[in-house]
């Protein structure tokens, strides 16, 4: 049965909902192996989904556990997902910036996908922070203090938490269905009222092709339609990294300066968008006004201090939050012009020196990570340093060429 469903996908004939249950359902109670479900995966990513599969195979990952009911907290419930950027840490930003504004925000995260790495690696990184929280723990900190990050409960769409973990390992992190599917179920099973999402686009996302992310776009907000839940996109750039650090404390430290009033470039744009349609949402006010707001509580440093409360709450020490690692410097090696930085070169860098994963089961290094020291349109003079490189590792290898363009 599980080989015929295989090569019914693999021949891109379209699947029930029963046959889909019948091969996930499979997979997450361990009679359809690893291998099986690779081939699986595969063939959605050659031979894609029609949406009434999309929608099936949405409801299926939502129902393959609990759906947290967050009616016992006042107001509407904003949650936020980023479809995974190279050095994309705006939630660390974002969530504590809205939840300072009294719209609750309740967020499940993942670990690193591909070359992307996820929210709760970076939390991860903060000596003491626990993201494994129960439903009760989840439930009572929302009400004390308005905003909690955590990973995938095993109660909560374990299938998706089984699924994305082989995604990661098998080169079938790609596929618009899967990642709809992904989110979606995450964010409904989450309780959220109101999504929004950020839709990374480029060459070091998930997402490569204008096309694609409006194909993307369109279904996330179909899904959401679906479940009556409102869904705002942004469709964001991902060429390049966002901000200057890449890897889990790197990112953890430019976030806290961001809150503390020091961001610039697109990493502050694109949180300041986030968070106002955040707040739009959950306030129902315009985006204009929102910005305001958002605006206010950047500079005033209550986001920052709703920050460090999140983090005391679920047990990080942030004053013990220092890089320990040997530093590298990569120099350029002739003068001009920066005239542009890869994001997926960047990305397979940081995961070099240890930042990411390359098997599911891969510890990871947070110290380990890319700190950017120059801007697209610098004038460079041979020598100047382009970066630093973060590793335990000794004498890491990396291609100044693959990285940084100087003409």
């Amino acid at each position: 049965m599980i080989l015929d469903i295989i090569n019914k996908k693999a021949n891109n004939y379209e699947l029930t909902k029963e046959e889909l249950e019948t091969i996930f359902m499979g997979y997450l109670n361990d009679e359809v192996k690893d291998y099986q479900m690779s081939a699986f995966l595969m063939a959605v990513c050659i031979n894609d989904m029609s949406d009434s599969e999309v929608f099936a195979l949405t409801d299926i990952f939502i129902r393959s556990g609990d759906i947290l009911d967050l009616n016992f907290i006042d107001g509407v419930k904003v949650d936020k997902h980023s479809t995974g950027g190279v050095g994309d840490k705006t939630t660390l930003i974002i969530a504590p910036l809205v939840a300072s504004l009294g719209v609750p925000v309740i967020k499940m995260s993942g670990r690193g996908l591909g070359y992307t790495g996820g929210t709760i690696d970076k939390l991860e990184s903060i000596l003491g922070f626990r993201t494994a929280l129960s439903l009760e723990e989840i439930k009572k900190q929302a009400s004390d203090i308005g905003i909690v990050v955590t990973s995938q409960t095993k109660d909560l769409a374990p299938l998706d938490k089984k699924v994305y973990a082989l995604r990661d390992v098998t080169a079938t992190t790609n596929s618009i269905p899967l990642i709809a599917s992904s989110i979606m179920s995450k964010k409904i099973a989450g309780g959220a009222d109101k999504i929004v999402i950020d839709i990374k686009v480029g060459d070091g996302a998930l997402v490569n092709t204008e096309e694609d992310a409006k194909r993307l776009e369109s279904l996330l907000i179909k899904i959401g339609s679906y479940y009556q839940k409102e869904v705002r996109t942004v469709i964001s750039n991902m060429d390049r990294p966002l901000g200057n650090s890449v890897g889990n404390r790197l990112e953890v430290l430019e976030a806290i300066d961001v809150l503390k009033g020091n961001g610039k470039g697109e990493l502050l744009d694109l949180s300041l968008t986030l968070a106002s349609k955040m707040v739009s949402m959950g306030k129902g006010i315009s985006e204009e006004e929102a910005l305001n707001l958002v605006k206010e509580n950047l500079n005033n440093g209550k986001a920052l201090n709703k920050f460090l409360e999140f983090v005391k709450y679920q047990g990080g020490e942030i004053e013990k939050l220092e890089i320990d690692s040997k530093v590298y410097n990569i120099k350029a090696n002739k003068s001009g012009i920066l005239k542009n930085i890869d994001a997926l070169g960047v990305a397979k860098l940081s995961l070099s020196l240890g930042a990411g994963r390359t098997n599911k089961d891969d510890d990871i290094d947070y110290n380990a990570g890319v700190v950017i020291r120059k801007e697209i349109g610098d004038e460079i003079n041979e020598g100047d340093i382009l970066a630093s490189l973060y590793t335990n590792i000794e004498d890491p290898k990396f291609n100044l060429e693959k990285v940084f363009e100087i003409s």
